[in-house]
């Protein structure tokens, strides 16, 4: 092969990054998210200090929700990124997997989070500590300033499908009961309450409030086992929000056919179907590729006088309508006449003129004949396995040579018969040595067997 000799180094994982991150970084619109999440460093190293001042858990719990939001932040810049990215050999889909990615590592680790809070809050029951209240109400509403403002001043895209598209969560259904409830009262309110509340927003106020309930009850009766229930109650509320986004962004991973478009799949496919010159449709394929774009695939078999640009381009403008990538596969309909045979034919085996016949032969004796039913008599013996002889059953098809054998020993004439002997046979009356032979290649084979060792017929 050719030598390169001044062949240029391969980048490592951190150059690799540094060189994306100037990428995005050159972009101005992600200098307002850059700016953002430096001030949420700053904010999440001040409330975790006074998480340890205070020795409050609600106020840990709470204070990873600030942690959150700079994960969305991020999740914002890839978005951003993959804006920038197109397609490449490696990703011939492109790069918006990447934010579903972001998506659901973000949401799996405030359950985590969520899942530590339970396990310190079990801990502490047991042995509840003093709770400090100088810094907890102060916390408090700088988490839940800079939490509405960051949710509230960024549009952060992929979160934002998200928490349309997947399921509510338990918090939000409660909350729209309430507000309906209020709206009932007060229908001028139904514009601000009844839509459906971003989960985010709610669960920032819940947890906000949960923590001035916390605050009022230590300050008035001492009571420091407030501080851990609201842990526990902060904790249970995000994850139950943030498990119906980590299950819609896992299915999207998992490639599976979103629940809400099925119905108009099936409607455009059978639209497809009755397109001129489709004969069928068949290995259809859709899956979510990111959020809001849908990719599939689908073979399809047309006639052979159709035309297959006219065809492929009829399909591509019914689909795409809904499918954004799609691949269609147009194959003309390719049906080969059945073979006779299971064994190499010979060459001159399609010439009719000298293998149109093929060999009847006779019984042996037709003294083993019963004169009435004109069948053989029972033999003493059992009956070998393919005394019926029927075609197709348990034999393989084959062509029959004018110079074939049998080689059972049946008692068959061997060789071929006659062409005198082939037309009389297979007609002739019963009782009188020859039966009819359409059910089989034989003319004189019976077509039952069932008499007596007397030879009278049974009943």
């Amino acid at each position: 092969g050719t030598i390169h000799l001044f062949r240029k180094s391969q980048r490592s994982l951190v150059g690799k990054l540094t060189h994306e991150f100037r990428l995005v970084a050159a972009d101005r619109r992600s200098w307002k998210i850059l700016l953002f999440g430096a001030i949420n460093l700053i904010c999440i190293g001040f409330l975790l200090m006074w998480c340890s001042s205070t020795n409050s858990i609600a106020l840990t719990a709470y204070t990873y929700l600030t942690i959150f939001d700079l994960f969305s932040l991020v999740t914002c810049l890839i978005s951003y990124w993959v804006m920038m990215k197109k397609p490449s050999p490696v990703y011939s889909f492109g790069f918006e997997r990447f934010e579903v990615l972001a998506v659901f590592a973000s949401t799996v680790l405030a359950q985590l989070g969520a899942l530590f809070i339970l396990k310190e809050s079990a801990e502490r029951f047991l042995e509840q500590p003093e709770i400090h209240t100088g810094r907890l109400l102060v916390g408090t509403f700088v988490a839940l300033f800079f939490n509405l403002f960051t949710m509230l001043s960024i549009r952060n895209k992929p979160f934002a499908y998200v928490s349309e598209a997947a399921s509510t969560s338990w918090l939000q259904e409660h909350v729209a009961d309430l507000s309906r409830s209020i709206c009932g009262i007060i229908p001028g309110l139904s514009s601000i309450f009844l839509p459906r509340m971003n989960p985010f927003v709610l669960i920032d106020i819940a947890g906000a409030l949960a923590l001035c309930i916390t605050y009022m009850l230590i300050e008035i009766n001492n009571y420091f086992a407030v501080d851990t229930a609201s842990a526990i109650a902060i904790a249970l509320m995000t994850f139950g929000t943030m498990y119906p986004m980590s299950v819609y962004s896992g299915k999207v991973l998992l490639q599976t056919t979103p629940p809400h478009v099925i119905g108009q799949l099936d409607k455009l496919l059978r639209e497809v179907s009755t397109l001129d010159g489709v004969l069928e449709v068949r290995n259809e394929h859709f899956w979510t590729l990111g959020f809001g774009t849908l990719a599939g695939s689908v073979h399809v078999r047309i006639r052979r006088d159709a035309n297959e640009q006219m065809v492929l381009a009829h399909v591509t403008n019914r689909l795409y309508t809904l499918v954004s990538t799609l691949t269609v596969q147009i194959f003309k309909d390719d049906w080969i006449r059945p073979t006779l045979s299971s064994v190499p034919i010979a060459n001159n085996i399609l010439n009719l003129s000298d293998h149109h016949i093929i060999p009847m032969p006779s019984l042996k004796a037709a003294d083993n004949l019963n004169p009435v039913t004109s069948t053989p008599a029972k033999p003493s013996s059992p009956p070998p396995e393919f005394s019926f002889n029927t075609p197709g059953k348990n034999v393989s098809p084959v062509i029959l040579l004018n110079t074939q054998t049998r080689p059972y020993g049946l008692g068959f004439n061997h060789g071929s018969a006659p062409y005198s002997s082939v037309l009389n046979q297979g007609f002739g009356i019963p009782g009188m040595g020859a039966t009819q032979g359409f059910r089989t290649g034989f003319t004189n084979v019976p077509s039952r067997y069932g008499t007596n060792t007397r030879g009278q017929p049974r009943p």
